[in-house]
């Protein structure tokens, strides 16, 4: 089957769009925006798969595998864009370029070769490239900054992309977003989600929502950037011809810190504020299932897994950053990229979304 079978009903779009990592936080966000937008056929990659309609099909595959996944993606050969959001967690920094970085190169070995009208490849990547994990980093961040000692995942890839891009009619894009609001389930990396489990568990049991970061993060200055603004921004940067062969740092456009922004996000859940504690809520939150199950009774909650809305270490991590983490996102604007959105309002409507798809407990 052609992608362009995707669509028989109705005249064939213009573009057909392969998202890797399609349900994460940003490629299901990602594929939400393209469905909207009329003109492509979209096909996702993950391990699990997906529910298909008219305009979209999923692919299950082994992306570390490259038999199986140039044995999967064989008849994908009208593929004009790639967008590249998935993502492999491993216990440290060096573990994790192998295995994040031959994902990339399977996929791309296996479309580039038979996708004769490949136009774009984009990469989403992170502020990992500046060091941002590793320790306080200059701010803000800019996408001309100096690298740094690797290992490093995201410079492999770009590099990657890079030297095989040299003479071909296809280009690059690398988006750089920072910490990412959205509300998929099953994420290791989803901060909005795990905010909300623990304000709703911390109003069942009664107690105030204390900030459980590390001493001195509760007044460093953040950032974030919301899904749907990241989703249009990355195609925005894939389909504008200025943007060819280009990084650029796609974030909300205001600045916070949690002891203002913590305050909002108890008044929505109406909760109570204590004075910060520092405590890992991958510990304290691990005896939570049974509570859990329990709220999901009580409320008439959908029955996800507890793992499925737990998203603690990375929480733990961001809550962690006792230094400034912000970018600037001054190049997008100058390339036409103008969109804005206000994160207090950001994190409100996530939460509501949530309460609305019977995620967490509605407040009242």
């Amino acid at each position: 089957m052609k992608t362009t079978d995707i669509d028989t009903d109705r005249r064939a779009p213009l573009k057909t769009a392969l998202v890797v990592g399609a349900n994460g936080v940003i490629g299901s966000t990602l594929i939400e925006h393209l469905v909207e937008l009329d003109e492509w056929n979209i096909i996702g990659l993950s391990r699990r798969g997906g529910q298909d309609s008219k305009q979209l099909k999923f692919i299950s595959v082994d992306l570390l595998d490259a038999a199986d996944t140039r044995s999967k993606l064989a008849h994908l050969n009208d593929v004009t864009h790639i967008f590249y959001a998935a993502f492999q967690d491993r216990p440290s920094w060096a573990e994790m370029v192998p295995p994040n970085l031959a994902m990339l190169v399977n996929v791309v070995e296996a479309i580039e070769p038979i996708a004769k009208k490949l136009v774009h490849i984009s990469l989403m990547q992170g502020y990992k490239v500046y060091g941002a994990h590793l320790g306080p980093f200059k701010t803000p961040a800019k996408e001309s900054d100096q690298g740094h000692m690797p290992p490093e995942f995201n410079v492999d890839q770009q590099e990657f992309l890079e030297k095989l891009q040299k003479g071909k009619k296809w280009t690059w894009s690398a988006i750089r977003p920072s910490v990412v609001g959205g509300t998929a389930l099953g994420n290791p990396m989803n901060l909005v989600l795990a905010i909300a489990v623990y304000a709703s568990i911390s109003k069942e049991l009664n107690i105030p929502l204390r900030f459980p970061g590390k001493p001195g993060a509760y007044d460093k200055i953040m950032e974030m950037t919301d899904g749907g603004l990241l989703a249009k921004a990355t195609v925005w940067a894939a389909t504008e011809p200025r943007c060819a062969n280009h990084a650029f740092n796609i974030t909300n456009g205001d600045l916070f810190r949690w002891n203002e922004m913590w305050l909002d996000i108890a008044g929505f859940f109406k909760l109570e504020v204590a004075p910060p504690l520092h405590m890992s809520l991958q510990s304290v939150m691990a005896d939570k299932a049974g509570l859990w199950q329990d709220m999901q009774e009580k409320y008439d909650l959908k029955k996800h897994n507890y793992e499925e809305v737990s998203s603690w270490g990375f929480a733990d991590g961001v809550f962690s950053w006792d230094y400034d983490f912000f970018g600037d996102g001054s190049k997008a604007r100058r390339f036409g990229f103008h969109e804005y959105v206000e994160t207090k309002e950001m994190f409100f409507h996530m939460f509501e979304k949530l309460m609305a798809e019977g995620i967490i407990p509605e407040v009242k």
